[in-house]
Parts: structure tokens; sequence; C-alpha cells
């Protein structure tokens, strides 16, 4: 008997039983149903414990360069030359392209060369029913959807940072929200090394929204002493359920 017993207890889960095993689990730590949030029509609950789509940052290489916030921004070398920006760090998931300014678009101190300027864009797509999102949710529910980054007071003119992001429909173009910001604002890095810092979150945004579109624009500006850039870092988008 004590034999049969302990097979018994070693035997592992049916399929069905390793399924509500991960749902209780999936559930129980988000608290969906005190939440009020609607469950997915066809769950996978195993992918959706492995892949943890709320408070998770979705964005790829979020601080591609490495630096830190709590320390103010590395000094540029000088006289150095612009080159491909992934050779500075890991870049991967980042669409990153160059767009040059107008001959003293930026500005020019009196007595020097006049630098040229260009704003350096890197941008993602998240994709929020890959990540672990569902529809329900989504266009029910509506959880909030976070934004942030960091930026450094490079003053290399009035604005060196732009961010853009839009919730984006199912075909991946329409905004259904947006949300903008220019910087800095007026004393935003005095207690944070040089670095600032802007947030948003979308709340009420309605039902449709499938994806995330995510791009940040820094300044930077070829002088005679070589590069300087603007450099951001710690972007993030995220997903949280409401209390």
């Amino acid at each position: 008997m004590a034999s049969q017993q302990l097979r018994a207890q070693t035997l592992p889960l049916s399929p069905g039983a390793q399924e509500r095993s991960w749902q209780q689990q999936f559930e129980g730590a988000w608290e969906l149903g005190r939440r009020g949030v609607p469950p997915p029509r066809d769950p996978d609950w195993k992918a959706l414990c492995e892949r943890k789509p709320f408070q998770r940052n979705l964005l790829q290489s979020p601080n591609p360069e490495g630096v830190n916030i709590s320390e103010p921004a590395p000094r540029q070398p000088p006289n150095s030359p612009r080159g491909p920006l992934e050779s500075l760090g890991n870049f991967s998931g980042w669409a990153i392209s160059t767009e040059e300014l107008p001959p003293q678009a930026g500005g020019k101190k009196p007595g020097s060369a006049a630098p040229r300027f260009s704003w350096c864009i890197k941008q993602q797509r998240v994709d929020l029913l890959a990540e672990g999102l569902w529809e329900e949710l989504l266009d029910s529910y509506q959880p909030n959807i976070t934004v942030m980054d960091w930026y450094e007071d490079s003053q290399l003119g009035e604005t060196v940072y732009q961010l853009h992001v839009r919730l984006l429909a199912a075909d991946g173009q329409t905004p259904l929200r947006e949300f903008h910001h220019q910087g800095p604002e007026h004393g935003a890095s005095q207690e944070k090394k040089n670095w600032c810092h802007v947030s948003h979150v979308f709340h009420g945004y309605g039902p449709g929204a499938r994806y995330v579109h995510f791009q940040h624009r820094t300044l930077d500006a070829e002088t005679p002493g070589g590069l300087r850039r603007t450099r951001a870092t710690d972007s993030s988008v995220s997903v949280q359920l409401r209390d």
C-alpha cells in the first residue's frame, strides 16, 4: 500500500493538471479576478508565466552604452570622429538613423566655428500581443502603459532631446494615442548629475491598441574639437495592472 501511494505521488501531472497549475500560478501572481481582468480567450498559461508581460521592460537594449545615471555622463574623448553608433555598445532592437539639420540650427557661440548639428534617431516598435498581453485585456481592461527615458543635458542647444511615443492599432500604422516631449525643461537636470528624466502613463486609451512605437531623438554636433553627442539611457515601456 505504501509503495502504491509513493508511486501515485511521483507520477507526473497530466497535461490538463499542468495547465491548471500554470493558470493558478499566473492568476495568483497578478490577482486577475480581484482586479476584474478578463482572461484570454484561448490561453497558454505556461507561456504567459514565462513571458511575464506585466511590470517588465518591453524594450530591447534599454541601456545600449552601459552608462550610469547615478554618475555624470562620461566625458567624450576629444577629436572623436563620427562613426557607426553600433560600435559604442549593444543597440540590438533599435532602428537607427540620422537627420542632418540646417547650418547653425542649434546656435553658434561667438568666435567659434559653426558646428554641424544633427538628430540621432533611435526607435523601436513593441508588439504587445507578442509580449504576452491579450486582446481582451487591451480592449476591455486597458492596463496602464508607462514609458520612461533618461537623457543627458548636453547643452548643445536649447532643445537636445525629443521623445515621441504612439499607441498603434492592429495595422501598425494608425495612432490611437500619442505623447510628445522635448527638453531639457528648465532646471530638470540640477539634481541628477546632468541627467534629465521624462515619463508618461497611457490610460483609458480605448480599444484596439496592439503596438507601442517608441522614438527618441538626441542632438549631436560636429565641431572642430570632434563629435559631441547627447546620450539617452534606461529607456522603458512597461504595462501595469491597476490596484
